[in-house]
């Protein structure tokens, strides 16, 4: 399955990147491709193309913060999550993905 995410906190800074960094492993530990672009204080980083939205099965948003230019993924199957669910149970979030994506 070809997932994307997009990880955002409220403060932009460590869970920001540890989120992107645990749902990365997760997907990545169950044979899936995943991106993951990252809304940090430093603004958009590994920015998700148009290409890649076209592309993907789901697409996973965190919602502690409201996520910059969602529209870009409307249409597909977006799951919300939060960055401390990302962090502490990206195994689960990616087994009910794919049970809701069969």
């Amino acid at each position: 399955m070809k997932l994307l995410a997009v990880t955002a906190c409220a403060a932009g800074v460590a869970h920001t990147f540890m989120a992107a960094e645990g749902i990365e492993k997760a997907a990545k530990e169950r044979g899936h491709e995943i991106k993951v672009e990252t809304q940090g204080a430093l603004g958009i980083e590994n920015r998700i193309t148009a290409e890649e939205v076209a592309a993907a099965d789901a697409v996973i948003l965190t919602k502690d913060i409201p996520i910059r230019e969602r529209e870009r993924f409307d249409g597909k199957k977006i799951f919300n999550v939060t960055s401390n669910a990302c962090i502490a149970n990206g195994p689960q979030i990616i087994e009910a993905i794919e049970e809701r994506c069969k």
